[in-house]
């Protein structure tokens, strides 16, 4: 299963990545809770305990960037590691705070809320890759949250099966991953991997960083499975 060719060029470091895991790919993209999303049909409880661990994310997320400003070696990559992490921390954790509002649920609640082995294993993962490797090897645990966000919203809100209006209450989450907002942050991030690929021998290592790529998708689909796990419960 490969990305859409209009938001993720087959040819870019980042399509090649996702071209060498097909089938982790495809169980992230197209896990049953991204279809209960499209469809109406994900059970609350589900979505709600994802929004609570995705809140605790954000803020582990948000030190990966910090950590990659830190393992920079020019200005031009320290300022988009900081862009990054002022995005995350001053608007993209506002407007996940004033969403989840809207289900209910409080800052306070989610920050108090224990963070799920799904959530550390994934958040840590992404900063042991960060600490050992080098900046390269830490977009490349970045990027399938980044990019697999985009495609997923851009495939979701494409598709004509997927439910609309008042009757999917995910509609909301689609429309933003679908938006040229997003679309754009999936462009930046497609674009700064090819050229630190360029600059720090990505085809030589192409083996290693797809691995780190696989393995960071596969702890998106756990991620996506702890949310109906825990509906479950």
């Amino acid at each position: 299963m490969t990305a859409s060719a209009d938001l993720v060029p087959a040819g870019s470091f980042c399509g090649r990545l996702i071209a060498a895991c097909p089938d982790s790919w495809t169980a992230y993209t197209r896990h049953p809770f991204v279809a209960g999303m499209a469809d109406g049909s994900l059970p609350e409880p589900a979505f709600r305990h994802y929004l609570a661990q995705d809140y605790l994310f954000l803020i582990h997320f948000a030190r990966a960037y910090a950590l990659a400003a830190h393992k920079a070696d020019t200005l031009d990559d320290m300022r988009y590691a900081a862009g990054t992490l002022s995005a995350l921390i001053d608007t993209e954790m506002k407007l996940h705070v004033q969403y989840c509002a809207g289900w209910g649920m409080t800052e306070a609640e989610m920050a108090a809320v224990p963070e799920d082995p799904a959530c550390v294993a994934y958040t840590r993962f992404v900063l042991d890759r960060g600490h050992a490797g080098d900046l390269l090897d830490l977009y490349a645990a970045l990027a399938p949250c980044v990019v697999g966000y985009g495609v997923i919203g851009e495939r979701l809100a494409a598709d004509p099966a997927t439910l609309r209006g008042e009757a999917n209450p995910y509609e909301a989450w689609i429309a933003v991953y679908a938006g040229e907002d997003y679309r754009e942050v999936v462009r930046n991030s497609i674009a700064q991997m090819d050229r630190l690929a360029v600059r720090r021998g990505g085809d030589a290592r192409f083996d290693d960083l797809a691995c780190t790529f696989r393995q960071a998708t596969d702890l998106e689909v756990g991620f996506w499975q702890m949310g109906l796990d825990a509906a479950g419960r």
